[in-house]
């Protein structure tokens, strides 16, 4: 708790996300990007928070991240995702689709391109509610129903499945180069090959109760493993090669939950923020002994579940597969001091986290323990 700086921007903060690091830097994140919501003039930001902080004998982190520079946003900001070091992109309420160029020299923020109705009813704008980016692709979904894809050096859509759900669609993640994975306000989440056209190559979904979900990531090293949050505040676990429904379901929070973020290059550690103003942090206990405790609880389960991890010193199986069957080797911490207003967004990335709340405020974290 004493790592936690909270820094008041006076706007609702809809997203929070860090300007990559070169991986070869191993350095700590920099800079990140905040975009915000119900105001009358919405921005998009960047604000630094220097190489190192400086803590005070109390250990409490001292230095407020300094904005670096605003440009603004016509719309609500519902997402917002770097495409590389220099480049960020939008998803509007306007329906628009924006790319954002960052000049560190001049330490400004201009508009690259902007798509704008990307997303739209027959004679209406249509929110645009996420985006997500594998330079030099993008690909959007709306309230529209629509999942498009866009080449970031392109003013031409690339392609468009304009029926792709008859339901919103609230976010969406690459699995691999060609296939998305969306999830809507119905409990489903649908797998999209971009080079096969209009039908899902897969359908999940939710037993029962049609939840809407709001939020999705996938496992860095092993894509197959997906972690999604909606609207009853549960946190799912799917393995998206078996069956159709999820893996685990465990409690997390007792409103929605916006977002759900598996840590980059830990990912036996996950991040889950809510409308009930708490961030968790979930830390599985992986390596051998869940290997062999899932070996032991179900052995079929165990020969459908183990692969080859990418990751290299990855347990054979994940952790997560484990999920709330793996009594006491899931821990949960909360991140913030105390209960606030909505947390919204948040973004982690070595051992820093930020976090943007409906309270004007921004907290960020700058020794997570992964």
């Amino acid at each position: 708790m004493d790592c936690i700086n909270a820094k008041y921007v006076s706007q609702k903060i809809s997203k929070t996300r860090w300007r990559p690091v070169l991986a070869s830097a191993l350095q700590q994140p920099e800079f990140f990007a905040a975009g915000s919501w119900d105001n009358e003039d919405n921005k998009v930001s960047i604000w630094s928070v220097g190489e190192t902080g400086v803590y005070s004998m109390g250990d409490e982190f001292e230095g407020d991240p300094q904005l670096l520079c605003e440009c603004e946003h016509r719309g609500d900001v519902l997402d917002l995702q770097f495409l590389d070091q220099d480049r960020l992109v939008t998803a509007s309420s306007s329906g628009a689709v924006t790319i954002y160029k960052l000049h560190s020299e001049s330490q400004t923020l201009s508009v690259v391109h902007a798509w704008e109705g990307a997303h739209h009813y027959h004679c209406a704008s249509a929110p645009c509610t996420a985006v997500v980016c594998r330079s030099p692709e993008l690909v959007s979904v709306g309230e529209d129903g629509r999942v498009v894809l866009y080449k970031a050096d392109q003013s031409r859509v690339t392609c468009t499945i304009e029926n792709a759900d008859s339901s919103t669609i609230h976010a969406v993640t690459f699995l691999r180069s060609a296939e998305v994975l969306t999830v809507n306000s119905i409990g489903q989440l649908k797998l999209w090959d971009l080079r096969q056209g209009s039908e899902p190559a897969q359908i999940l979904s939710l037993t029962g109760d049609r939840v809407p979900l709001h939020c999705v990531d996938k496992h860095p090293n092993q894509q197959h493993i997906v972690a999604t949050g909606g609207r009853d505040g549960m946190l799912c676990i799917w393995d998206v090669r078996m069956g159709s429904v999820p893996f685990s379901l465990m409690e997390a929070h007792s409103a929605e939950m916006w977002e759900v973020h598996f840590h980059p290059s830990n990912p036996d550690h996950l991040f889950t923020c809510s409308e009930d103003g708490s961030l968790l942090h979930w830390e599985t206990s992986s390596g051998s002994d869940a290997h062999s405790f899932l070996q032991g609880h179900n052995s079929s389960m165990m020969s459908r579940s183990a692969t080859a991890p990418a990751g290299g010193n990855q347990s054979l199986i994940s952790a997560w597969l484990g999920g709330d069957s793996s009594k006491g080797r899931l821990e949960t911490t909360h991140m913030l001091p105390s209960q606030t207003l909505s947390v919204n967004s948040l973004d982690v990335l070595g051992q820093c986290l930020v976090c943007g709340t409906d309270g004007e405020a921004v907290y960020i974290h700058r020794r997570v323990p992964v």
